[in-house]
């Protein structure tokens, strides 16, 4: 068997470990189940996944909870002592040693001083100075795609699906860029109901079977946020974007998908360190001022 053809033969047993690994990030996650799913030894299965993804097993566990930690600090009153209970930590200095370590303070004083603060109405004249907004003219995009329904904080599922079913067909190159695609407004709609796609730009000849999709940005005027922080931090930056920036900038809306290119990879980078561009669709200045 080809080398692609051992690849191919391994991307089912890939999906079925990333799906089991996002469902079930609130239970504890016996690594060699893990690779009972798979339907490999331990041994060879976590080479496999290292291979594929860049990242142990235990890494990848390890950086979803806190992610999600970090996001239940941000959107939720729950005391640190149940996030860390929530997300597999029974002592809460473990926790908090191994949040700090990644997110470069406390989780308390991250609730507190994290970079979402940064966007709430009395910091408006400190955020205008430190989150400039450009207005960039993007041309059509072709993108390949992975569907995903339920929280926003849950697309890394979506997201390795994507990588694993473009490694193992061959079809992942260096220069595909990430791209994740949101269709609704999550003030509005329910949280198992949000639609949302986990993207990489790609050239329009390259095959998307199941359950790859084919998808298209539109070209035209952005408006584009630089963000650098945990992707927990987002939201915020979301409603100051609609709230102060676009009020105050004479431009309107254009009725296309607005999403997001990250310009670096959670897997490499410290949550501090991560680059998100947030891309507002905007209508031509010259109908916005008519």
């Amino acid at each position: 068997m080809s080398e692609s053809g051992i690849w191919a033969a391994y991307e089912k047993r890939l999906l079925r470990v990333s799906a089991y690994i996002h469902e079930h990030l609130e239970e504890d996650l016996d690594l060699d189940r893990l690779s009972e799913i798979a339907c490999l030894s331990a041994h060879h299965w976590h080479r496999v996944y290292r291979a594929v993804h860049n990242e142990t097993l235990a890494a990848t566990v390890r950086r979803l909870r806190l992610h999600r930690a970090a996001g239940d600090l941000v959107r939720s009153d729950r005391s640190v002592r149940d996030i860390a209970a929530r997300w597999g930590y029974a002592n809460l200095q473990s926790f908090t040693r191994t949040f700090a370590a990644a997110y470069g303070m406390p989780p308390a004083r991250y609730r507190k001083e994290g970079s979402h603060r940064a966007y709430e109405p009395e910091n408006d004249k400190e955020c205008s100075r430190m989150f400039d907004v450009t207005i960039r003219t993007i041309p059509e995009q072709t993108l390949i795609a992975v569907a995903h329904s339920g929280s926003y904080m849950g697309i890394g599922k979506a997201f390795e699906a994507l990588h694993g079913a473009l490694f193992s067909r061959n079809l992942f190159r260096p220069d595909m860029r990430m791209i994740g695609v949101f269709l609704d407004d999550p003030d509005l709609v329910a949280e198992e109901e949000l639609r949302s796609f986990a993207c990489v730009t790609a050239d329009a000849n390259i095959p998307a079977e199941a359950p790859l999709e084919r998808r298209t940005l539109a070209g035209g005027d952005y408006a584009v946020l630089r963000h650098q922080g945990p992707y927990a931090d987002m939201g915020a930056a979301y409603r100051w974007l609609y709230g102060t920036w676009l009020p105050a900038s004479g431009r309107s809306i254009r009725d296309e998908v607005m999403f997001e290119a990250y310009l670096n990879n959670p897997r490499e980078v410290a949550p501090n360190a991560l680059l998100t561009e947030i891309c507002l669709p905007l209508q031509p200045a010259a109908e916005a001022a008519a």
